[in-house]
């Protein structure tokens, strides 16, 4: 999956975005961190920006335990406790976002920070719109759901994070076609993941989803496509003198 992922233009964008806003995040935090585990950071970038910091850095893609949350939910990550957590691309498809999120927090040190961006709803909506007009009347789970900012909040309200920070930032990406889009997803493993992800398209399909995505086109034939990123900050509880804080960007 890591081979896969550094190839075609969104995988390298949607990598070096992410990457790049958690340092900027990571930039807002006073102290350094001692330990840290990223997670899905396929650039380097953000790792480099760590260890140059003098922090110790663990790597993995993605972490043993964080992927396969339905086999065994208490799985600790390896290596922990951490000072800080930085997952990347990778929570919108794991089986149970919550259990994730926990076994993240349960890996920090007290005063520890957990970070996490990834694919949020409204993402790819000329897709959608494509898919739907292939299906027509018989429409199939082509994306797989997605969360939403307000959704996410909730969510890491309940889960025992202090000062939790929830935001949604977007960028685009121009493409020739809809074959060109739909190879760059597979080749970042960011297709649907859904077991049940319903029939393949036959080629009247297959040529009505082009034509609805062209209509997209500017002047220069490119078709724009949205990509929107959620992110996640927040604090496992510290012995005392409360957590520091992380401004939303």
């Amino acid at each position: 999956m890591a081979r896969l992922r550094q190839n075609g233009p969104v995988a390298q964008t949607i990598a070096r975005e992410m990457a790049a806003d958690a340092i900027d995040r990571i930039g807002f935090v006073r102290g350094d961190f001692g330990r840290a585990l990223v997670i899905g950071d396929t650039t380097g970038r953000l790792s480099h920006d760590l260890a140059a910091r003098g922090t110790q850095v663990t790597r993995a893609d993605p972490a043993p335990g964080l992927a396969d949350m339905h086999l065994d939910e208490e799985r600790p990550l390896p290596g922990g406790p951490y000072d800080l957590i930085v997952s990347l691309g990778l929570l919108d498809t794991v089986n149970d976002l919550p259990g994730a999120l926990i076994l993240m927090r349960r890996a920090l040190h007290a005063g520890g920070l957990m970070i996490g961006s990834f694919l949020g709803a409204g993402s790819l909506p000329v897709l959608r719109e494509a898919m739907a007009a292939a299906d027509a009347d018989r429409p199939a789970p082509r994306i797989h759901p997605q969360v939403d900012v307000r959704a996410a909040g909730q969510l890491m309200n309940r889960l025992g994070f202090e000062s939790p920070v929830v935001d949604g930032w977007h960028f685009e990406v121009a493409f020739d076609s809809l074959d060109q889009l739909v190879g760059d997803l597979r080749a970042q493993a960011a297709g649907n993941v859904l077991r049940n992800a319903g029939p393949p398209l036959g080629k009247a399909a297959l040529l009505r989803a082009r034509d609805a995505f062209a209509e997209h086109a500017d002047d220069s034939g490119k078709i724009h496509e949205r990509f929107e990123i959620v992110t996640l900050s927040g604090w496992s509880a510290a012995p005392q003198g409360g957590p520091r804080s992380i401004p939303p960007q």
